[in-house]
């Protein structure tokens, strides 16, 4: 199913929750939409839901308006936070809640539906087991199993691995997308992690007050961030203000960031004109020949095969991450000097 959100905005009041926002889903596509708490995730997949009413714009399915139908005849799963399984049921019983509505798809009978999705996560057997007996890993899998159930048209997954441990979280998101793509269901999934979104998405939007910033793929956002919240809230960035000094025959743009000078392989900024770029962590590297930044270690952070660093540049902190070898160099309060190769930095709004 495609789905279609065209100038959807949501008030409380004088509180605006969503600002005109407009996306589209595609048939089969695993999206996600990624952003900090309150700026508007939830409140964007209560109104897909239909347990909200936009106040102004429209939810679409395959084309067709979702003005004024009720939840239950939307044909949509949808995964809470906090599971919702019902504690006097069985495992079972909870998955065929999902049935309540629509008769079991293919033909089979309920029961059979019901062994069919706990084996699709990898839960076979436990259908007699008591909810509260099971870890938290296993609930989020039954409450999973329970909405695909009627065999949605569309899955609304609302953060629903933010109360486990990071090691099962990465190892659950793995198998919702595998799960997703052997059944084909358009999902739409919320998330504040960015790793998460990154890891997962076929494609992120990325919102910030209510408002898209940006959508694409997650390495398009990542590496090619629009605006300066996506750059800072979507992985770790460094973000710089600057000032055109001149134009390049390149195409390129000569910067001045305070007294340093840097080049930057693009740019279609005029002379004066103020501009904000950004170089990624890991892009920033000791000794290099260009675009070259001298400060002093304030702080670093052994993390296995790499070492994030702390640099102080003229009252600028900026972080740089290197393969960890060793060096002695990597001390705090020690002189480092780094820097990135042109093509490296990325002009953002």
């Amino acid at each position: 199913m495609k789905l279609e959100l065209d100038g959807v905005s949501k008030r409380y009041g004088t509180a605006t929750a969503l600002d005109s926002v407009s996306l589209s889903v595609d048939n089969g596509e695993f999206f996600t939409l990624v952003g900090p708490s309150g700026c508007g995730k939830t409140t964007t997949l209560r109104c897909i839901a239909g347990f909200e009413s936009p106040t102004d714009g429209e939810v679409r399915f395959d084309g067709e308006s979702m003005t004024g139908v009720p939840p239950e005849a939307r044909n949509v799963g949808v995964v809470f936070q906090n599971y919702a399984l019902f504690p006097h049921m069985s495992v079972g019983e909870n998955v065929a809640y999902g049935l309540r509505f629509a008769d079991p798809p293919g033909g089979v009978s309920r029961d059979e539906r019901v062994s069919e999705l706990l084996e699709l996560v990898d839960l076979a057997g436990f259908e007699d087991r008591d909810p509260d007996s099971l870890s938290g890993g296993q609930q989020q899998r039954v409450a999973l199993a329970r909405a695909l159930a009627p065999g949605p048209d569309l899955l609304l997954l609302d953060e629903p691995m933010s109360a486990l441990d990071a090691r099962l979280r990465e190892r659950l998101r793995q198998q919702v997308k595998r799960i997703q793509s052997e059944l084909g269901v358009t999902t739409v999934y919320v998330t504040h992690d960015q790793s998460e979104a990154l890891a997962v998405s076929d494609r992120v939007a990325v919102l910030n007050r209510g408002r898209v910033e940006q959508v694409g793929d997650p390495r398009d956002v990542y590496h090619r961030p629009r605006t300066e919240f996506v750059a800072e809230f979507v992985g770790e960035n460094n973000v710089l203000h600057a000032v055109v000094e001149s134009r390049l025959e390149t195409g390129g743009v000569e910067v001045a960031v305070g007294d340093q000078s840097f080049v930057l392989d693009t740019g279609d900024n005029s002379v004066g004109e103020s501009l904000t770029f950004c170089v990624r962590p890991e892009d920033l590297h000791v000794d290099a020949e260009e675009n070259q930044i001298r400060g002093t270690i304030t702080d670093t952070e052994f993390q296995g095969a790499t070492t994030r660093i702390r640099l102080d540049w003229e009252g600028t902190e900026l972080t740089v991450v290197v393969a960890d070898d060793g060096d002695e160099r990597f001390q705090v309060g020690s002189e480092l000097v780094v820097g990135f190769d042109p093509d490296a930095a990325h002009i953002v709004a």
